[in-house]
């Protein structure tokens, strides 16, 4: 008995721990959209591009928000 607890006990709770850890490195990816591609050649120094996409994108799109309710703004 690991821990002082029955081995079922033990059991679920590490297959828990499991799923949890799984379900949040998931969520981080669906946030941050990460680029996770293999380029066919290596890049060369200096080359390599580190951006965060999802956070690229929600930027582009709140400066498009923006521009559009500033256009509504002066008709």
């Amino acid at each position: 008995m690991p821990a002082g607890v029955s081995w079922p006990r033990y059991m679920r709770m590490f297959v828990a721990s499991v799923l949890s850890m799984f379900a949040g490195a998931q969520m981080v990816h669906q946030y941050y959209l990460p680029d996770l591609s293999v380029p066919e050649v290596p890049p060369k120094p200096g080359e390599l591009r580190t951006e965060l996409r999802g956070y690229k994108l929600r930027e582009e799109a709140r400066v498009a928000l923006e521009k559009i309710k500033n256009q509504q703004k002066v008709e």
